[in-house]
């Protein structure tokens, strides 16, 4: 039987842009910390050329700015590049007016590095909820046809419980359409499990990820796997964080990499514009 080819997404930013460490590094900082995610990102690629594998990689604008050349080698090695905004902020403490203009820069930023334009678009800490699907519109004023930004889950900072699990066409608050990839979830005991990649691939042990994978690959559903350049770079530096930050930014970073190469030999995976396609869902 033929596998199922599953979304392999990355999101390209830096170790001290995430949102589990946002209170203890400032944006404005942001420039005077000794950045990895170049390196990281290439030892990815590399990873993905050994294993014949192709992914989309969702590019923080910022990123995209200091480092193009590791954009164009995205995009020279035969991925998709699309984007994850500019300044990983969270959309829902963003005004529309700052979001429209930081969306429409990143985009053309990216644009203009590797020569096309592109389609796909994810929010910095999946934070596309039911208090900003007004960025929505933004989207499609910008010129995307897709966006992979929704967590079907109850979650502290993200999600929207009760919205479809499965990719589709849905309609904007402003009535038009744009195709929606939401995160993978499985379905445990009348629950949604959070099972997409990231720190639920650190946390869970590898038998239990490959068990949910199976099982939705099993039912016919292709499955979003994300994962950040970080998370396979346990010899980042260590940030002053609460317990519970730094247990969600630190576990398991060592195993991480390993798993990814299992991972990448038991599943079959495109990017997701190819999934997209396969599916009749591209706009």
């Amino acid at each position: 039987m033929k596998k199922i080819k599953n979304a392999l997404t990355i999101d390209v930013e830096d170790y001290f842009q995430v949102a589990a460490l946002s209170k203890n590094i400032s944006v404005n900082d942001w420039d005077t910390i000794a950045s990895r995610v170049e390196k990281n990102t290439r030892v990815l690629l590399d990873i993905f050329d050994s294993q014949y594998s192709k992914a989309t990689f969702f590019v923080l604008g910022w990123v995209a700015e200091r480092y193009p050349e590791v954009i164009r080698e995205i995009h020279k090695r035969g991925h998709e590049v699309a984007s994850h905004g500019y300044s990983h902020q969270l959309i829902y403490r963003q005004s529309q007016k700052i979001f429209r203009e930081e969306t429409i820069k990143s985009k053309m930023l990216l644009e203009d590095i590797i020569g096309e334009a592109i389609y796909g678009y994810r929010a910095a800490s999946y934070s596309i909820t039911k208090k900003s699907l007004w960025a929505l519109d933004i989207l499609l004023e910008a010129g995307f046809t897709y966006d992979s930004s929704i967590f079907p889950v109850l979650h502290d900072n993200y999600g929207i419980p009760g919205f479809p699990t499965e990719p589709h066409i849905m309609e904007t608050p402003s009535g038009n359409q744009l195709t929606e990839y939401p995160l993978s979830t499985y379905n445990m005991f009348g629950q949604k499990i959070p099972v997409a990649g990231g720190g639920y691939f650190r946390l869970y042990p590898y038998w239990l990820s490959k068990y949910f994978y199976n099982n939705l690959n099993k039912n016919g559903d292709a499955f979003v796997f994300y994962l950040h350049p970080w998370e396979i770079d346990p010899g980042q530096p260590r940030v002053k964080a609460s317990a519970f930050s730094t247990f969600r930014h630190y576990n398991n970073l060592e195993k991480c990499e390993s798993r990814l190469e299992r991972l990448l030999t038991d599943f079959s995976f495109g990017s997701m514009s190819e999934v997209l396609q396969e599916q009749g869902l591209l706009l």
